[in-house]
């Protein structure tokens, strides 16, 4: 007889990117973080928080000062001189941070 075991998932999304203060001189933009997972070691199996760049770079941080030789992998970067339309460049951010978090 075969018996499957449960495998353990997760899934994160960056989504929804949102221009906060628009027009002002502090404007940013955040990204909602969705996690849904199936492990056991999370009491939440989903959660959901509202993210922007300084905190992932943040994040960066803390795992390379507690990952060894272990590589970090990279953020996507934060020019203030993008050639082509602001949305454009917040949608290839965002998909650089997915891509980040998948890692």
């Amino acid at each position: 007889r075969l018996r499957l075991c449960c495998q353990e998932l997760t899934t994160v999304r960056v989504q929804d990117p949102r221009v906060q203060n628009e027009g002002s001189w502090n404007a940013y933009v955040d990204y909602k973080i969705f996690l849904h997972t199936n492990s056991k070691a999370f009491t939440a199996k989903t959660s959901c928080v509202r993210r922007r760049y300084r905190e992932f770079v943040w994040l960066r941080k803390q795992l390379q000062r507690n990952a060894g030789l272990v590589p970090v992998p990279e953020l996507p970067g934060k020019s203030t001189f993008f050639v082509g339309s602001t949305d454009e460049f917040i949608e290839k951010r965002r998909q650089g941070l997915q891509q980040f978090l998948e890692k």
